[in-house]
C-alpha cells in the first residue's frame, strides 16, 4: 500500500529497524527509511495528504477527509531523538490543522497546530510542513487534526521507540499492536456541529465506536469487517492503545487476558496487572499481553464509562468489538469468548484504575517533581449557559467562570508580533465566586459565564501547581479530561469533593507521581498537578472532550522567554498559514500578516 513517504537516503541499520517495525505488526504503518543524521537522532520526511474519500460502515456510505487514503491515519515510527517533518497538503475543501498530541515541542510552538492558537488552517489547496521533534517521549503519543471536530477521522498514532541501544525498561517484545479507539457519525459531524452550535443545543453524539476504524459484531452491517488481532502461543506483545474518541472516557478489556500496564502518554510507569483499563480521549496507554490461553478466539471490547447523570446528557450505550485470534490449527468456536467489563456508571472501577498509576522513577527514568511552587492556579471546570437576546439559552462551558472566545488570529502571531486587541492577559488564578462546586444546588452566579480571550502569563522557570475543580452546575458533573500542550505535568493529587486548602495537599504524591499530558479530574472531585515552565510559546490548556472544548472550557498558557536563546521562543517558519480577521487591527505591518 502506497505510504505517501518521502524516502530521502538509507542506512542499513535504520532499514532493519523500519523493516523489523513493520513485520512485527499488522495495522498499516509508515515505514520511514533515512539515515539524514543531526546530533541528536534522525531526521525524517512525510508527506499527509488530507483528502475526501468514501466509507461504508453502519450500513451506510459517507464522504470524509482522511490522511493518505486511511482510516484510520498512517502510525509513524520514530526513536527518542528523532525529528520529522510532515508535509500537510489539503486537498479537501476546508480548512484544517494538525496536532502532535503528547510531543512536547521544545521552544517550537509554531507546529504545535491548534487552531486560532499556535496557527491559522491550511486553507484548501495549500499545505504546511510540521516540524516534529522528539526529545523526551518514549512509548506511544498521537497525532490528530485540530480545527473543529475534523479529528473525528483524522488521526494516528506515533510511536517512539528508545535511543539506538536503549532497552525498554521491561522484558522486550515478541511483537507489537497499535490499537485506536474511535467515534463513528453517520452523517458529517462538521456540519452536525456547526449546526448544533448555531442553534445553541447539545453537540452530536456518536453512533458507533470504532476499534482501528470498524464497529465491530454487534452493530448493523458490520460483522464482516471486525478488527483480529492475530496472535502465537506463548508469545508477549506491546499492545499500544489511543483513545481517538469525541467525548468518551472508554472502559476496555480482553476475554481471558491480564494486561501489564508499562506506560502512559509517552512516558513510563510502575507495571500493575489489570483485567480492564479506563482510557481517557487524548490518552495512551502502553501494555503488555501474553498470549497463554487456549488456542481460540477472544474478544476485545469497549463501551463507555459515563460519569454524568444520565438525564442532562445523551450517550453511545454501544460496545465495540474486535477479536483476539490465536494462530494454529484449531476448530474455531461458534462466538468469541466475551469479556465482563465494569458498568458504565461505575467511577469506583475508574478512580480505582487511575489511582493506581506511578511513575517508574527509577535510576534510568528520574523524576522531578516542582517543589517550590511559585504560580499556584485553582481552575473550576463547569458547564454553564449563556442568556441571549429573545431569552433563549445557550449551552456553553468555562474555567473559572471564562468561556474561551477565539479570536481572528492565532494567539502565538499575536504575541510574537505584539499585535494588541487579540488576547487579554487577565485569566484568573481563581473563580470568581467560592460556594459548594460539588453540592446539589450550586451558587447561580456560576451559571452564567463571561466570554473573553483570556490568556495566563507565567515567566520562563517558574514552578506552577494548579488544581482542576469539577463543579456540578446544571447537576452535571463530570470528569473533564484536561490536556495541557507543550508540556507533561506530575498528577500529585486528586480526590473527591471539594479541594481541601489546608489539608488535601498533605495527601500529594511526590515521590513517584505519573508523568503525563492528559489527567481527568474526577466527578465532583479534583486533580492536581505540578510543572515547570520551562518551555516558551503559547500553549493551549483544555478540556479533552470535543463538546467542552466547542463551548469555551480552555484557556491559554503564554510562557516567556528565558535569558538565553537556548530557552528562548524559535522564529517562525516563513510559510505559516494567514488568516484574514474580521478585528481591527492598527497598522500596515499587522495587514501583511493577513495576505493570502
Amino acid at each position: 500500500m502506497e505510504s505517501h513517504t518521502r524516502i530521502i537516503s538509507f542506512s542499513w541499520k535504520r532499514i532493519l529497524f523500519a523493516l523489523t517495525t513493520f513485520l512485527v505488526t499488522t495495522e498499516v504503518n509508515i515505514l520511514i527509511l533515512s539515515s539524514n543524521v543531526q546530533a541528536e537522532g534522525y531526521i525524517h520526511h512525510l508527506d499527509f495528504i488530507l483528502e475526501e474519500k468514501n466509507y461504508t460502515r453502519l450500513c451506510a456510505t459517507k464522504s470524509m477527509l482522511v490522511v493518505n487514503g486511511m482510516f484510520p491515519g498512517p502510525t509513524i515510527r520514530v526513536r527518542r531523538g528523532d525529528t520529522v517533518f510532515v508535509n500537510a497538503i489539503n486537498k479537501g475543501t476546508f480548512g484544517v490543522t494538525l496536532h502532535w498530541h503528547g510531543v512536547l515541542q521544545p521552544r517550537n510552538p509554531w507546529s504545535d497546530g491548534p487552531e486560532y492558537i499556535t496557527q491559522c488552517a491550511i486553507k484548501p489547496g495549500a499545505n504546511f510542513t510540521y516540524e516534529i521533534n522528539f526529545s523526551v517521549e518514549e512509548g506511544t503519543v498521537w497525532w490528530h487534526a485540530h480545527s473543529d471536530w475534523t479529528r473525528a477521522t483524522v488521526h494516528g498514532a506515533i510511536v517512539v521507540y528508545p535511543p539506538e541501544g536503549t532497552p525498554y525498561p521491561y522484558p522486550q517484545p515478541d511483537a507489537e499492536e497499535v490499537m485506536i479507539l474511535g467515534s463513528w457519525f453517520k452523517g458529517d459531524v462538521r456540519a452536525m456541529v456547526e449546526e448544533d452550535l448555531v442553534e445553541g443545543v447539545d453537540l452530536p453524539t456518536s453512533d458507533a465506536y470504532t476499534i482501528n476504524g470498524q464497529p465491530g459484531d454487534f452493530y448493523p452491517c458490520s460483522n464482516g469487517s471486525t478488527y483480529r488481532w492475530h496472535v502465537d502461543y506463548g508469545k508477549t506483545y506491546l499492545l499500544k492503545i489511543v483513545n481517538a474518541a469525541m467525548n468518551a472516557e472508554l472502559f476496555l478489556g480482553i476475554a481471558g487476558h491480564n494486561l501489564t500496564i508499562v506506560g502512559m502518554d509517552g512516558s513510563y510507569v510502575k507495571p500493575f496487572v489489570t483485567r480492564y483499563i479506563m482510557i481517557s480521549p487524548g490518552r495512551t496507554i502502553d501494555a503488555l499481553l501474553t498470549a497463554n490461553q487456549t488456542l481460540g478466539q477472544y474478544y476485545i471490547i469497549a463501551r463507555q464509562f459515563i460519569s454524568a447523570v444520565i438525564t442532562y446528557e445523551l450517550y453511545d450505550f454501544t460496545n465495540v468489538s474486535a477479536i483476539l485470534q490465536y494462530n494454529g490449527d484449531y476448530t474455531p468456536p461458534e462466538k468469541p469468548e466475551f469479556v465482563t467489563l465494569p458498568n458504565y456508571y461505575n467511577i469506583n472501577a475508574a478512580m480505582d484504575f487511575t489511582g493506581r498509576i506511578r511513575s517508574l522513577a527509577d535510576e534510568a527514568h528520574p523524576i522531578d517533581v516542582p517543589m517550590n511552587i511559585t504560580t499556584k492556579m485553582y481552575i473550576t471546570a463547569s458547564l454553564n449557559q449563556f442568556l441571549e437576546p429573545g431569552d433563549t439559552f445557550r449551552m456553553s462551558s468555562s474555567m473559572n467562570n471564562i468561556s474561551w472566545n477565539n479570536a481572528k488570529l492565532d494567539i502565538l502571531t499575536a504575541y510574537y508580533r505584539n499585535i494588541s486587541g487579540v488576547y487579554t492577559t487577565d485569566f484568573p488564578d481563581e473563580p470568581p465566586y467560592f460556594f459548594d462546586f460539588t453540592g446539589i444546588l450550586p451558587g447561580y452566579d456560576m451559571v452564567d459565564a463571561d466570554t473573553g480571550t483570556r490568556v495566563k502569563v507565567l515567566n520562563y522557570g517558574e514552578e506552577v501547581e494548579i488544581v482542576f475543580q469539577g463543579t456540578n452546575v446544571f447537576n452535571s458533573s463530570v470528569q473533564h479530561p484536561m490536556h495541557l500542550h507543550g508540556y507533561d505535568f506530575y498528577v500529585v493529587g486528586a480526590g473527591r469533593g471539594n479541594y481541601d486548602f489546608d489539608n488535601d495537599p498533605k495527601t500529594y504524591n511526590l515521590v513517584d507521581p505519573p508523568h503525563l499530558n492528559t489527567m481527568s479530574s474526577p466527578k465532583s472531585g479534583w486533580v492536581a498537578i505540578r510543572f515547570r515552565a520551562n518551555n516558551p510559546g503559547t500553549w493551549l490548556l483544555h478540556c479533552h472532550l470535543d463538546r467542552h472544548f466547542s463551548w469555551g472550557m480552555n484557556t491559554v498558557l503564554i510562557v516567556l522567554n528565558g535569558p538565553t536563546k537556548e530557552t528562548s521562543l524559535r522564529e517562525p517558519p516563513s510559510n505559516m498559514p494567514t488568516c484574514k480577521p474580521t478585528l481591527e487591527l492598527k497598522g500596515t505591518a499587522e495587514d501583511k500578516l493577513f495576505e493570502g
